[in-house]
Protein backbone atom coordinates (compact mmCIF):
# COMPACT_ATOMS: atom_id res chain seq x y z
CA UNK A 1 0.00 0.00 0.00
CA UNK A 2 1.27 3.63 -0.83
CA UNK A 3 1.86 6.23 1.60
CA UNK A 4 -1.72 7.06 3.13
CA UNK A 5 -2.54 11.35 1.91
CA UNK A 6 -4.25 13.03 4.84
CA UNK A 7 -7.83 15.09 3.69
CA UNK A 8 -8.82 17.97 5.97
CA UNK A 9 -12.22 18.64 4.92
CA UNK A 10 -13.54 22.32 5.75
CA UNK A 11 -17.03 22.99 4.35
CA UNK A 12 -17.22 26.63 6.29
CA UNK A 13 -14.59 27.82 3.84
CA UNK A 14 -15.77 29.36 0.47
CA UNK A 15 -13.55 30.56 -2.28
CA UNK A 16 -15.13 33.23 -4.49
CA UNK A 17 -14.10 33.80 -8.15
CA UNK A 18 -14.92 36.58 -10.49
CA UNK A 19 -17.66 35.60 -12.77
CA UNK A 20 -16.57 37.73 -15.49
CA UNK A 21 -13.59 36.00 -15.82
CA UNK A 22 -15.12 32.42 -15.74
CA UNK A 23 -18.45 33.83 -18.57
CA UNK A 24 -15.28 34.91 -20.43
CA UNK A 25 -13.63 31.57 -20.37
CA UNK A 26 -16.64 29.29 -21.66
CA UNK A 27 -17.43 32.22 -24.55
CA UNK A 28 -20.26 33.77 -23.19
CA UNK A 29 -21.48 36.78 -21.06
CA UNK A 30 -21.41 37.85 -17.83
CA UNK A 31 -25.60 37.65 -17.81
CA UNK A 32 -26.29 34.48 -19.16
CA UNK A 33 -23.57 33.09 -16.80
CA UNK A 34 -25.21 34.38 -13.86
CA UNK A 35 -28.64 32.62 -15.01
CA UNK A 36 -26.77 29.48 -15.72
CA UNK A 37 -25.54 29.60 -12.14
CA UNK A 38 -28.36 30.63 -10.55
CA UNK A 39 -30.30 27.64 -12.38
CA UNK A 40 -27.42 24.93 -11.90
CA UNK A 41 -26.54 24.83 -15.67
CA UNK A 42 -23.25 25.12 -15.07
CA UNK A 43 -21.03 22.42 -13.02
CA UNK A 44 -17.91 23.32 -10.81
CA UNK A 45 -15.38 21.15 -9.32
CA UNK A 46 -13.38 22.39 -7.10
CA UNK A 47 -9.62 20.98 -6.08
CA UNK A 48 -7.32 21.79 -2.97
CA UNK A 49 -3.35 22.44 -3.98
CA UNK A 50 -1.63 19.97 -1.88
CA UNK A 51 2.30 19.93 -0.56
CA UNK A 52 4.12 23.01 -2.74
CA UNK A 53 0.30 23.76 -3.50
CA UNK A 54 -1.30 24.07 -0.66
CA UNK A 55 -3.35 27.27 -0.33
CA UNK A 56 -4.11 27.06 -4.65
CA UNK A 57 -7.44 26.22 -5.83
CA UNK A 58 -8.08 25.00 -9.46
CA UNK A 59 -11.71 25.55 -10.16
CA UNK A 60 -12.93 23.99 -13.41
CA UNK A 61 -16.40 24.94 -14.91
CA UNK A 62 -18.18 22.99 -17.17
CA UNK A 63 -21.02 23.80 -19.68
CA UNK A 64 -22.31 21.88 -22.86
CA UNK A 65 -18.92 20.81 -23.53
CA UNK A 66 -16.98 23.72 -22.67
CA UNK A 67 -14.22 23.76 -20.14
CA UNK A 68 -12.46 26.71 -18.45
CA UNK A 69 -10.13 26.23 -15.25
CA UNK A 70 -8.41 28.57 -12.72
CA UNK A 71 -5.92 28.28 -10.42
CA UNK A 72 -6.69 30.79 -7.36
CA UNK A 73 -5.35 31.41 -4.00
CA UNK A 74 -7.33 31.56 -0.63
CA UNK A 75 -9.36 34.58 -1.28
CA UNK A 76 -9.77 33.59 -5.25
CA UNK A 77 -7.87 36.21 -6.98
CA UNK A 78 -5.98 33.94 -9.87
CA UNK A 79 -2.34 32.64 -9.45
CA UNK A 80 -0.30 34.22 -12.72
CA UNK A 81 1.59 31.26 -14.56
CA UNK A 82 -0.12 28.41 -12.61
CA UNK A 83 -1.31 26.23 -15.55
CA UNK A 84 -4.39 24.90 -15.14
Amino acid sequence: MGKAIPIDLNPTHSVEIDGALVARGLGMGLDEFRWLMEHHKITVLCERGTGEDAGLYRASFYHEGKRTRLVVDGDGNPVPGRDA
